[in-house]
């Protein structure tokens, strides 16, 4: 028997593996010294107060140094958050991470007089102002800030609900505690040994080939969820009355529309995914059935639809053949594309690629305005998701990339909405170009039933919790308790609606709706179904079309924050006010379904 493979120290790990921060601080010395740097640039903030109204040069003067707080604030918390991430078990960079969070706490309460005042102005005076040329880098800010005059209220009634807001969010931590601190789930035995059953191996255990395994898991860790649920129904009540609260203080029609009013998205857009994906749902079901099928059982129970549809096959990429993989399926988006990606995910060393004890776990990517993007990986070579996981991540930081390079600070930030088309969107061409490649029968499985998987996860999954939080939230506006026996109800109807006659619900099953933490950010799961939606055809524009199309994209990555994301996406080539994308992604997914059969 081999040995336990070791997880090395952070500071065992090859420099060349880790990224390179020297472009945010050369040092700790300096990170230190930029702390204290801001500590007094937020004291000249506070003497604008009261003078914003006087003359534009006043305005001027403070956007600018906003910009240079906020710059400063942006690459100070993106030091402190990297090196915590790279290993959280330092003591030293615990303190970092304290110093920034506090930093920005600091910050938020100093300047909350702001938005008030610069909203007080008459908009025609701003207006005015702004079609000066000094103001050009904060047109887009500020006429996004003026949309909001209707829901602003007074210096004084903006700083008590920032006081309340930290109350208001005890809902959620008190959920977060109780399943992740105070639940004791206990373990489960296994053919590899107990494995203890939490949270994040609840998911793992559920795609055991052994089917007692994923039922035991199932029962047992519901089992806790059930001796909590009446806590965990009061809770979760009470984070939707928290967001009705803010709704009627900031006089929005209802909570989805406050939720949806930053991005501009018409709760059209909602409404539309909802419809057709319950049109596509016969091709959900049939999905299930296959997976029935695949399985060998006569009913497929709820604790069955999380077992891969093609397992792990033994295909190995080193890292750097990864990145080579990648690079080569990315060459529809242009050399420049293609060689900064490349860079950056190698030389420039964008990644910190491997595990190390006290790294955090999983992947993201992180970007800021004054510094390259970076991504976390945990990147296993044997294990082919992870090629995938890259790219993503990689997709990501080139839009991160492409946006701050074109687009000044106080615009340059793009939304959730869209960031999920720009990783999504790599995946895409990733699964077309290793299926054109592959030589292996098994391998083209493998990479369909992912895609198949993934369209399930992301566009078809997100789009019933969205569901779920539209129907809890509208029930509670309208002055109906959300009481244990409505939650469960509620839910267990999606989940028959969805999952179809042929999967047998267990009496706990309805239970999934009040463990999802999604749910104490309202409004915000359905971005990843519209997000999925776009990138599939996006991507198949882009792999079918020319030079256009790709330049039609690579713009949409350039615009940053610079537009509203509906309108930026239309820049792309897709119109998500309109359902033929939702339409385009479970056709998609039908016609996968059928190549994956074929090939079975």
């Amino acid at each position: 028997m081999s040995a336990e493979k070791r997880i090395p120290l952070r500071e065992e790990v090859a420099l060349g593996d880790t990224w390179d921060l020297t472009h945010l601080y050369k040092s700790d010395e300096e990170w230190e010294s930029d702390l204290k740097r801001v500590e007094g640039l937020i004291d000249e903030v506070v003497k604008f107060r009261g003078t914003l109204k006087e003359s534009p040069s006043n305005f001027l003067a403070l956007l600018k140094l906003i910009d240079q707080v906020g710059i400063l604030i942006e690459s100070i918390s993106q030091y402190s958050f990297l090196l915590h991430a790279g290993d959280g078990s330092n003591s030293q960079n615990q303190r970092r991470q304290g110093l920034a969070m506090q930093l920005y706490t600091n910050f938020s309460s100093q300047t909350s007089f702001l938005n008030p005042e610069i909203l007080s102005i008459d908009t025609e005076v701003i207006n005015s102002w702004l079609e000066r040329e000094e103001f050009k880098d904060y047109r887009v800010m500020v006429e996004k800030m003026l949309r909001y005059k209707p829901h602003v209220l007074t210096a004084d009634e903006e700083k008590i609900l920032a006081l309340q807001g930290e109350v208001g969010r005890k809902s959620q931590d008190a959920f977060n505690t109780l399943t992740n601190v105070d639940f004791d789930f206990g373990s489960i035995i296994t053919p590899e040994g107990k494995i203890p059953l939490t949270q994040s191996t609840f998911g793992y255990l559920l795609q055991s080939k052994d089917r007692k395994i994923r039922e035991r898991a199932y029962r047992k860790f519901y089992g806790v969820f059930d001796k909590h649920k009446h806590t965990l129904a009061v809770l979760y009540e009470a984070s939707v009355k928290q967001d009705i609260f803010g709704t009627k203080v900031r006089s929005y029609e209802d909570s989805r529309s406050k939720a949806l009013f930053p991005d501009k998205v018409d709760v059209a857009v909602y409404d539309n995914l909802v419809s057709e994906v319950h049109n596509a749902l016969p091709s959900l079901h049939r999905y299930y059935e296959l997976r029935r099928r695949l399985l060998g059982v006569n009913k497929l129970a709820h604790y069955d639809v999380y077992v891969p549809l093609v397992g792990d096959i033994e295909v190995k990429h080193t890292y750097e053949e990864a990145v080579d993989v990648i690079v080569n399926a990315m060459a529809p988006l242009g050399e420049e594309y293609v060689s900064t990606i490349g860079k950056g995910l190698t030389t420039d060393r964008w990644v910190d690629r491997y595990e190390n004890r006290g790294k955090r776990s999983g992947a993201f990517s992180s970007g800021t305005f004054s510094g390259p993007p970076y991504i976390l990986m945990n990147y296993k070579e044997d294990v082919l998701r992870d090629v995938f996981t890259l790219a993503h991540e990689g997709g990501h930081s080139m839009h991160s990339y492409y946006s701050s390079a074109n687009n000044p600070f106080s615009s340059y930030d793009y939304t959730i909405f869209e960031a999920e088309v720009a990783s999504t969107f790599n995946e895409q061409l990733l699964a077309d170009y290793m299926i054109k490649e592959a030589k292996e029968k098994e391998l083209v499985a493998y990479i369909l039933g992912k895609q198949i998987d993934d369209v399930v996860a992301t566009l078809y999954r997100q789009t019933m919790f969205a569901e779920f939080e539209h129907l809890c939230h509208v029930k509670a506006e309208g002055g109906e308790p959300l009481t244990l026996d409505l939650l469960r109800s509620t839910y267990r109807g999606l989940l028959e609606q969805y999952f179809g006659p042929e999967v047998t619900l267990l009496k706990v099953s309805d239970l999934e709706g009040l463990r999802i933490p999604h749910f104490y950010r309202a409004f915000y799961v359905y971005k990843y179904a519209t997000g999925i939606s776009a990138a599939i055809t996006l991507s198949e524009k882009v792999l079918n079309g020319g030079v256009k199309e790709r330049d039609d994209y690579l713009n949409f990555l350039k615009s940053g924050g610079s537009r509203y994301p509906i309108e930026a996406l239309k820049l792309a080539g897709v119109d998500m006010e309109s359902p033929e994308p939702i339409k385009k992604a479970l056709d998609t997914f039908s016609t996968l379904l059928d190549r994956f059969e074929a090939l079975l």
